[in-house]
């Protein structure tokens, strides 16, 4: 992340105007003397009065306030001084978007992202699985600003500054900046999400959606065809290294046929009976089958030779799933799928971790809709879709 020219251009900037200063004035500061005022220090890194400077380049950013009663403060607050290392905050007015700028000073802006990604994931445990989608929180080397309004968000997006992004369903459309956060599950980049469809244009190869008529997507800039790209892989050893160790723990794993067919009373598979008949080219199992004590982290690993014959199979077996109180069995395994490979998984954990891998989940409920936001694809088989969203 080029963020160098962010820290180097406003203390540049800055310096100059401290020489300016200075030549304007007679010896001993005589002119200070004769006006009352007093020259400003020089900015330094990681204080309010550079970020400032630097978001004034591309946003209007009045009258700084740094009191905890500041009014125009959020009545929810992202994070206060002394959590996520930040060591001040302050507010300044958006009179051209007609909203605020808040603005937090960071000590170490690892651990920064670190508490902004733990916040997205209490959010999205407590229910709130859109939360962190249409992130609004742009982060430089020693700051980071949170805008309320997408107007400004997509000219601070002009800028060096950065947006991250931690959940674990959001993928950088094509034609934006993709950089690696500081920390893992995160992402930076300049495209501005927006439920409203007010922000980024979305330039990625357009997408069927199911719920659409005529061709026309139902979701506000929804694509009509194609596919925004699920993974791929050549072989199980391929498979393995796309997802290990990071999304499945595969330290445990066997493509033993009396192994791969192994379920549990806490893990059962989507796949049952000859692996052939599913349109399963490589079958493994990942985890430590029941023995002396109870099985521990089962998930499939699947290289698909048809994927329209697994996702057949797949749909009857998830429709006798819902038939009894039309929900899945939390132990039941679902189907996440990519080109031509499959994970089988009730972990929503793991699921999260794939959908960060661009897999998306087979998901046959009747009338089932995404919320905008969230991947929804057309499925090979008729009446389900593709999804990372789960309610």
């Amino acid at each position: 992340m080029r963020l160098q020219r962010v820290l180097a251009a406003t203390v540049l900037l800055a310096s100059c105007a401290a020489l300016t200063a200075c030549e304007d004035s007679e010896p001993g500061g005589r002119q200070a003397a004769a006006t009352g005022a007093v020259t400003a220090p020089v900015a330094t890194p990681g204080s309010l009065a550079e970020a400032q400077k630097y978001v004034q380049r591309y946003a209007s950013c009045e009258n700084m306030g740094t009191k905890p009663d500041d009014g125009r403060l959020p009545l929810t607050d992202l994070t206060t001084p002394g959590k996520w290392s930040v060591t001040e905050r302050g507010v300044c007015s958006d009179r051209t978007g007609h909203g605020e700028i808040v603005f937090y000073t960071a000590a170490d802006m690892k651990e920064f992202q670190a508490g902004y990604k733990q916040h997205v994931m209490d959010e999205i445990a407590a229910g709130r699985g859109a939360y962190g989608l249409n992130s609004r929180v742009f982060v430089g080397e020693h700051y980071a600003v949170t805008p309320t309004e997408t107007k400004t968000a997509l000219a601070l997006a002009q800028s060096d500054l950065r947006i991250l992004t931690c959940n674990p369903t959001f993928a950088v459309p094509e034609g934006y900046k993709r950089e690696k956060a500081l920390v893992d599950g995160c992402v930076l980049s300049d495209f501005v999400g927006s439920s409203d469809g007010e922000g980024s244009p979305n330039f990625q190869t357009p997408q069927e959606d199911p719920a659409s008529a005529g061709g026309q997507s139902a979701k506000p800039g929804g694509p009509a065809q194609g596919s925004l790209g699920l993974p791929r892989a050549g072989s199980m050893d391929e498979l393995k290294k796309l997802v290990h160790p990071h999304t499945v723990d595969c330290t445990h794993m066997s493509a033993a046929p009396d192994a791969v067919a192994a379920s549990s009373i806490d893990y059962q598979p989507v796949v049952e009976g000859e692996q052939l008949a599913w349109g399963i080219r490589e079958r493994a199992i990942c985890g430590e089958p029941a023995g002396e004590q109870r099985a521990h982290d089962l998930n499939w690993l699947d290289v698909v030779r048809d994927m329209k014959t697994l996702q057949n199979k797949a749909k009857a077996a998830q429709q006798a799933d819902l038939k009894d109180d039309g929900r899945l069995k939390a132990t039941a395994s679902r189907l996440l799928v990519g080109e031509n490979i499959a994970v089988e998984t009730n972990s929503r954990a793991v699921r999260d971790g794939l959908y960060q891998l661009q897999f998306l989940s087979l998901n046959c409920e009747p009338g089932f809709r995404a919320p905008a936001g969230y991947r929804l694809e057309k499925a090979q088989t008729e009446g389900c879709v593709l999804t990372n969203y789960e309610k």
